[in-house]
């Protein structure tokens, strides 16, 4: 019996010894990489003027509204608001691409657009839709709404696209 005794309360202690452990692992990993990074951000906002969407991006049929992030995280990230210019021109806007990126993510804020992803088909996506399109992965837009405006942030701020038509 006094074997049982033993193990019994020596249990409780292995037990806690784990995880206090897995909790120093956990709080470890959460702390590198903050403490590997340690990038330099400044504070930005970005507020809505219709003066400030240029046609000086990616695409000749859209607007762009820069909200300032990719000179606030130096490089790290860009973001801006996209409002595509009507009406939409399939022959224009159809053009097979990729974008060299670590991460992309799209949201729709206005209207709607149909994208055709590779391994996805054509998805039409509307106000409040979001996506987020794997790196170098195939797309084209299909079509798009009169009033069509997303929110892309990309990371990093400087990448390459790649057409493919």
């Amino acid at each position: 019996m006094a074997r049982a005794k033993t193990k019994a309360k020596s249990a409780p202690k292995s037990a806690a010894r784990k995880k206090s452990s897995a909790r120093k692992k956990v709080t470890a990993r959460r702390a590198a990489p903050a403490a590997k990074r340690k990038l330099r951000q400044a504070f930005v906002a970005s507020h809505h003027r219709d003066e400030d969407f240029k046609v000086a991006g990616l695409r000749t049929y859209a607007k762009y509204r820069d909200l300032g992030i990719a000179k606030a995280t130096g490089g790290l990230a860009v973001a801006h608001v996209i409002r595509f210019v009507p009406p939409c021109r399939p022959e224009e806007v159809s053009k097979l691409h990729l974008h060299d990126v670590e991460f992309q993510m799209v949201y729709v804020l206005k209207g709607s657009m149909t994208t055709e992803i590779e391994g996805q088909g054509a998805i039409t996506m509307k106000a409040g839709s979001c996506w987020i399109q794997p790196p170098r992965i195939k797309h084209k837009v299909l079509h798009y709404s009169d009033d069509c405006e997303v929110l892309e942030i990309v990371l990093p701020a400087d990448f390459e696209t790649v057409e493919l038509q």
